[in-house]
C-alpha cells in the first residue's frame, strides 16, 4: 500500500497539481492584499470614507450595547455580526483571480493555435478539351462544354 501510495504521489499530474495550488494560494494572498489595501481605499474614498472592511449589520448586541464603529470592535464585545463588506471585498478579489485566469488561459489558447496550418490540398490538375479549348479536370472522361468524349 505505501508503494502504491508513492508511485501516485510521484506521478507527474499530482506534482503539476500540487505546484498550482501551491502558486494559487499565494496568487490568492497578493490578490486579497490588492483588494483590501490598493483597490477598496480609493473606492471608499470615492464613497465618502465608506470602509468596506467595517461594512457590517449587527444581529445580536454583545455585552457592550452598540453603535459599534468598526468590526474588531463588535467582535470585541462579543456581538454577532453579518460581515457584507468582507464580502465584498471577497466578491471583487475573486473577479480579480478570476479575470487574471481568463487572461492567461485566452494566452496560452492563442500560443497553441498559432501553430502553422497545414497547406491547403493542390487544385486537381486540369486539362484542355481538343475539340471546344474549354479547361476540364484531368480525370473527366466528357467534356462539360461540348459533351464530346475525351
Amino acid at each position: 500500500m505505501l508503494k502504491e501510495f508513492r508511485e501516485f504521489a510521484l506521478k507527474g499530474n499530482v506534482v503539476d497539481m500540487a505546484v498550482g495550488i501551491i502558486i494559487g494560494g499565494a496568487f490568492g494572498a497578493v490578490v486579497n492584499t490588492l483588494v483590501s489595501d490598493i483597490l477598496m481605499p480609493p473606492i471608499g474614498l470615492l464613497l465618502h470614507g465608506v470602509d468596506f472592511t467595517n461594512l457590517f449589520l449587527v444581529i445580536k448586541e454583545g455585552v457592550k450595547t452598540a453603535p459599534y464603529a468598526t468590526l474588531a470592535e463588535a467582535k470585541a464585545a462579543g456581538a454577532v455580526t453579518l460581515n457584507y463588506g468582507l464580502f465584498l471585498n471577497a466578491v471583487i478579489g475573486f473577479l480579480i483571480v478570476a479575470f487574471s485566469v481568463y487572461l492567461l488561459v485566452r494566452a496560452v489558447n492563442r500560443l497553441r493555435s498559432s501553430k502553422p496550418e497545414p497547406a491547403a490540398p493542390a487544385a486537381p490538375p486540369m486539362k484542355e478539351c481538343p475539340y471546344c479549348y474549354s479547361v476540364v479536370p484531368a480525370k473527366a472522361v466528357r467534356c462539360p462544354a461540348c459533351t464530346s468524349q475525351l
